[in-house]
């Protein structure tokens, strides 16, 4: 049996043990511990599908096993459970996001809470942004942290997300232990969106006076180049979105346009330094970088210029030698003008 079906059995075993749990009359809180279980080994990047799967299985198990209205003697209290985040209903996603109190039990339920702010029903994105902040401070950093890097990478494709739900992420971002353990992430994370991430945690404050660190340390070589790419602009920049843009509204042609936003930053590290760092960067991608801020600053870097083009000319990486020749032949130029 394949393992992605071995995960749906377990799933479905869980959500009927829960919900078997919630129609018992001798239990004041429902037993979520094997669902707590099995949803932590669940991959968030199948987020949309699991949670399908769980909303129908759910669903059908809580009609299955409440009795029906008319047994009144028999209809247990009705309790609100994280499961209610994804309900069908309307009113009881809203009755859910503000009826529940403490940490979310793990990354996924976490998850589920975060996505009520792209929720199609108007009152449960407004429950949200009132209750998330405080359901994000009584949760584990480590499972908020995981739940924001997969909301900030996909937040520009939410369709229904307003600008007063991603000022709750903001906040969110911005708590002492969530900004330390992202920042943590940033650096030590081996795979994963971490440049996107990094992009989008540009929009804080989080990242001002530790970006030369994730410039030097950060395991992925996209990350150390965003990085530094930061540094030398003295700005961060991250993508907004995207809106369309005729190009030839007579044949109904067009395209996507993306919008960008910035923030500058204070930097008070030398040019030079930075050059000379990055330009010994073990990856081509961070010296590609390097190379193109060469070209753009030879007039500023006087003698130095030199051998950093040299150095750059003789890499062993195309796209970076190509810039390193561009250099020392716009270097050329400048010397044979100045000579006649």
């Amino acid at each position: 049996m394949q393992q992605s079906q071995i995960m749906e059995d377990k799933i479905i075993s869980a959500v009927r043990t829960f919900a078997s749990s919630i129609s018992s009359g001798s239990k004041v809180v429902a037993d979520m511990s094997e669902l707590v279980e099995v949803t932590s080994q669940l991959p968030l990047s199948s987020f949309d599908y699991w949670e399908r799967i769980i909303r129908s299985e759910f669903s059908s198990a809580i009609r299955e096993f409440i009795p029906p209205r008319w047994k009144v003697w028999s209809k247990p209290k009705e309790l609100v459970t994280w499961l209610d985040l994804i309900s069908w209903d309307g009113y009881k996603r809203e009755k859910a996001v503000r009826a529940l109190s403490g940490a979310a039990p793990n990354t996924f339920f976490f998850s589920l809470a975060v996505r009520r702010l792209n929720d199609w029903v108007p009152q449960v994105r407004k429950a949200a942004r009132e209750k998330l902040l405080e359901i994000a401070r009584s949760t584990d950093p480590e499972y908020v942290v995981e739940a924001l890097c997969v909301a900030l990478s996909n937040w520009n494709s939410w369709g229904r997300i307003e600008e007063a739900d991603k000022e709750v992420l903001q906040e969110i971002i911005c708590e002492k232990e969530i900004a330390k353990s992202l920042r943590f992430k940033l650096i030590m994370s081996a795979s994963g969106p971490m440049p996107s991430l990094f992009s989008q945690l540009g929009r804080t404050t989080i990242l001002d006076g530790q970006i030369e660190e994730i410039a030097k340390s950060a395991i992925q070589p996209s990350v150390r180049a965003k990085a530094y790419r930061s540094l030398f602009e003295g700005r961060v920049v991250w993508m907004e979105g995207r809106k369309w843009v005729w190009t030839d509204i007579r044949y109904c042609e067009g395209r996507l346009k993306p919008i960008v936003g910035e923030r500058k930053l204070e930097i008070d590290t030398p040019l030079i330094y930075l050059l000379k760092r990055s330009s010994e960067d073990c990856s081509s991608i961070v010296r590609r970088v390097s190379a193109e801020i060469l070209i753009r600053e030879l007039g500023n870097l006087g003698i130095k210029a030199r051998g950093f083009a040299e150095r750059f000319a003789s890499d062993s990486s195309h796209a970076v030698s190509e810039r390193g020749k561009f250099a020392l032949r716009k270097l050329d130029e400048a010397e044979g003008a100045n000579a006649s």
